[in-house]
This record gives C-alpha cells, structure tokens and sequence, in this order.
C-alpha cells in the first residue's frame, strides 16, 4: 500500500473509467448460448461471439472457477486443456470475459439467459430485493423469492426446446430443482449425475440422440478448493488435473459433427490474511457510517446508504477505498456499462448506491456479517483479468 505523509493531499482515486469493463455483445459469456443457438437455427438468436463456427451438436462444459490466467499458470497440471489454449474463442487463442461482477450467480445467469447482468437481474452475490429492503443471497436463494418475477426471461435452452434443438443439462441431481437453475438453466431435460465420469456420459449421450442438440454440463468443485485453500494449492491442483481428465472424456466420445466448448464462470485470486490486504468493515467506523446494509462479496460490493447519505458515502468509500478499489455511485456504474448495455426497470434498485470493484489484492470483509466468507482464501468477483478473463476452448469432431 502506498504511504503518505502528513502533508499529503489525499491521492485521486482510480477513475471509474479506467476499469476494463466486459466485453458484452461480442464476447461474453452472455453471447456464448446465443451465438451456439444461433448455429443451431433457433430464432431470435445473435452470433455475438463471431469467430465460433456453427455445428449440428453442440455442448458445453462448464467448469466453475477455471479462470484463463490460472488455467495458463498450471500446465503441467492440465496438460489436455492446455493443449487446447490455442483453440479458445474459435481459434485465435485469447479468453472470452465472465461479466460482472464475476461470480457464479451472476455468470450463470448470463449464460443460460443469453443477457447481461442488468437484464438479467442477478447482479451480485448478494443484492437489495427492492420489494422487502432485505439482502437477496442469489446463489443459495435466500430468504424466498419467487423466481418468475425476479428473472422473468426466458433460456436460451428453452427457445431451443421450442425450436425444434435437443436441449439437455447434466448436472449434480441437487441442482435440479433449485430457483438459480429454474431462473438460469431450465429448458429441455434435466439429468442428474452425482460423478463428474458419468456427466461426461450423459453429455455423450445427449449429443448423440438427435441431429441438433444444445447440452450443458457443470463441474463445481475447482471452485471450492479455490475458496478453501488457495488457487496454487495442492488440493486445487489436484481438482484441475481430475477436470483436465473429465475434459479429456468427453472430448474423446463427441458423436459426429459436434462443437465441445470448456469455458468457466469466473477466475480467482489468493488475498493474504493480513489487515493490510483484508480490510473489515465490520471494524471500520468511517466505511460503516451512513451504510444501510452491505451487499455482494469481498472483492464486488453493493453498498446501501441509509436515506439521504448517498453522497457522503460515496466520498467516504472513495476517500478510504480509492486506491485500491474502482469505486463507482450506482449511476456513474451504469453510465460506464459495468452490467451490461441496459438496465432493466426491476434491476436498477438492486444494484447498490454505491458499487465497489477491487483492482489490487485485497479484500473487504464483513467479519461478523461474513464469517465464512471472510475466512475463504480464493476470492472473485471483480473486473482484474484475473478473475474476468476465461477460456473458451473448443474440440471439434
């Protein structure tokens, strides 16, 4: 952290401009299913991403926290994807973004809607219902919402259902009734599988019952091993080498004419546990003053202030947080597209008065709000490439 002495004018903060904002509309994990739709024939649907080739049988396989800089940095450990590094995004090697903020509610979302964030209406980790004044928790849906008004559009499985496509998830049985995959996932068929061997079956399978299908499948537990101990552990090294291999699986089986894609929802950085680098709001006055509640995560928070106190906290936030964080008012977050083209009527207030995204290494906390949250090692959530950029990798048979 940079040090001042006491004559010092306090430094500027980082202009909301100069975050690297998604590339939505050309290549997002919101355009991956539109742009595989749209091969496929199904109408309404936009080739975003335009170096992908169509294919009769498509399928894709997402793994949950492989990011493109963590997936670059362990070669030895994912030999079968990193050969595969060259064919990301239709072959000119580069990653395709996650969205933000860059968390597993909200990309998965984008992937099955087809829509950014502010479309979608699940723009963080946790966000303000405007209808109770209540934090939402938008992955384990908490407290109950109905999940028709809160994402009200349609999947891009389901229009391909309708169109005629063979549509089908693969995924752990526990998800298949859950309101995150109702509002994200639903569409076709659902088939539950408890092991990551025999999803990369089913997957097999599904491609192969007819002319034109639109399969996903999802493997979780990079992630957690993320969260838990770090993305350069031996325990995360140990779950990419076991995915490398299930890629492998299901690579080796596609039936003719189909298009595999490996992508993932978000990357992950390692925060140290130091004050220095985890700053808890929980113990700071000044970040606390004013603030209604606290939403999203660590590294992508929402912020609420109290009736009238919006500008004061956002010079606060600013003033504490300003080197290290791009720290944007709600409006200011909008204006420079942090989620997406548009923001829906409904979604507007959901988003917080004040939006705080990292660029450094650290991390705000909620200890006493947050506890295992605030104890988790690998973190994500905002705009670094770090934890935006993901692969797009592609076998083709």
């Amino acid at each position: 952290m940079v040090q001042h002495t006491a004559w010092d004018t306090h430094p500027e903060p980082l202009p909301v401009a100069s975050a690297p904002v998604p590339q939505y509309g050309t290549g997002s994990l919101a355009d991956l299913l539109p742009t595989l739709a749209a091969g496929l024939g199904v109408p309404g649907m936009t080739a975003g991403i335009a170096e992908l080739t169509p294919a009769d049988r498509t399928c894709v396989f997402l793994i949950d926290g492989l990011g493109w800089e963590q997936l670059r940095a362990h070669p030895d450990d994912a030999p079968f994807l990193s050969s595969l590094l060259s064919s990301s995004r239709g072959g000119t090697g580069r990653p395709i973004t996650a969205g933000y903020p860059a968390t597993t509610a909200t990309s998965l979302a984008s992937v099955g809607t087809g829509l950014p964030p502010g479309a979608h209406g699940l723009p963080g980790y946790t966000v303000r219902d405007p209808a109770t004044g209540a934090l939402m928790n938008q992955l384990r849906w908490q407290p109950w919402t109905e999940p028709g008004p809160w994402q009200p559009y349609p999947t891009v499985f389901g229009l391909a259902h309708e169109a005629g496509v063979h549509a089908a998830q693969v995924s752990s049985p526990t998800f298949a009734h859950t309101p995150l995959t109702k509002v994200a996932l639903s569409g076709g068929e659902f088939h539950g599988r408890l092991s990551g061997e025999d999803r990369m079956d089913c997957a097999v399978e599904q491609l192969a019952r007819a002319d034109r299908a639109l399969v996903y499948t999802y493997y979780s537990e990079v992630d957690g091993a993320g969260h838990r101990f770090g993305v350069d552990s031996d325990t995360w090294r140990g779950q990419l080498g076991h995915v490398d291999r299930l890629a492998q699986r299901l690579a080796e089986q596609l039936p003719p004419r189909s298009a595999l894609y490996v992508t993932a929802d978000h990357g992950m950085v390692d925060v140290p546990f130091d004050e220095e680098h985890r700053i808890d709001f929980d113990e700071d006055w000044e970040l606390k003053a004013g603030v209604a509640l606290l939403g999203g995560e660590g590294r992508a928070r929402h912020v609420y202030a109290v009736p009238g106190a919006h500008s004061d906290v956002l010079t606060c936030w600013r003033e504490v947080l300003g080197e290290q964080f791009w720290v944007a008012s709600r409006d200011e977050a909008i204006a420079a597209g942090w989620f997406g083209p548009r923001i829906d009527d409904r979604v507007y207030a959901r988003i917080g008065d004040v939006v705080a995204a990292a660029r450094d290494d650290v991390l705000l906390i909620a200890s006493e709000r947050e506890p295992k949250e605030s104890a988790m090692v690998g973190n994500h959530g905002s705009m670094t490439p770090a934890e935006q950029l993901v692969p797009l990798l592609e076998v083709r048979s």
